[in-house]
């Protein structure tokens, strides 16, 4: 099995982390194969605490004049 190393910020951690406890929530449960694949991925995450703690802050961009 090949495996790979992805580094997040903790905005895309954060974001990833939604993103899959949105999936599995929305998945059927007969696929339980692709809900044991979240599953897997979501327990190599820290705890759900950590990630809640976690504040996206909004873009500070300055808007360029036209």
């Amino acid at each position: 099995m090949t495996t790979y190393h992805v580094e997040l910020t903790a905005e895309e951690l954060k974001l990833t982390h939604s993103a899959l406890r949105s999936l599995l929530a929305d998945l059927s449960h007969d696929d339980h194969e692709l809900l044991d694949i979240i599953r897997g991925v979501l327990a190599k995450m820290p705890p759900a605490e950590e990630i809640a703690a976690i504040r996206i802050e909004p873009s500070r961009r300055r808007r360029t004049p036209a």
